[in-house]
């Protein structure tokens, strides 16, 4: 299945298996760099690992400091591969920039559901943020 019109926000391509959340992400309080995991035991991915995944989430919560926890996370080797939002924000958009994560979003309005319901976690998926296409089902 592929997806395209995707808004491109951090060019690039990534793949991996989807890791998927309907939750939104504060990366700053959530997010443990040093292991790569969702920390948070209320966060509907907690202790799954971020490292090569596609991280499929609608949007980051919380101080725009979170932004630097993407850098850590590339610097510690536990970065996602790409990320796809449904509405980026600033957060989730600078420090995917400054961490160099592809990163696309699509607003549920142009998909009709929400990403948690397009994208079934485990799948593999490919991100190509330069052309606005997710490729689902291989890799």
């Amino acid at each position: 299945m592929i997806i395209s019109g995707c808004r491109k926000i951090v060019g690039g391509l990534g793949s991996g298996k989807a890791l998927v959340s309907s939750q939104p992400i504060n990366f700053l309080a959530m997010v443990d760099a040093k292991s790569g995991v969702i920390k948070d035991p209320k966060h509907e991915l907690f202790n799954k690992p971020l490292k090569g995944a596609v991280l499929i989430f609608p949007n980051a919560i919380g101080s725009s400091v979170g932004a630097y926890v993407f850098y850590s996370l590339k610097e510690y080797g536990n970065a996602p591969s790409a990320i796809v939002c449904s509405k980026a924000d600033i957060t989730t958009a600078s420090g995917a920039a400054i961490a160099n994560i592809p990163v696309v979003d699509l607003p549920e309005q142009m998909s009709g559901e929400p990403l948690s319901s397009l994208i079934k976690p485990g799948l593999p998926v490919s991100v190509d943020a330069d052309s606005g296409r997710i490729t689902i089902g291989t890799v």
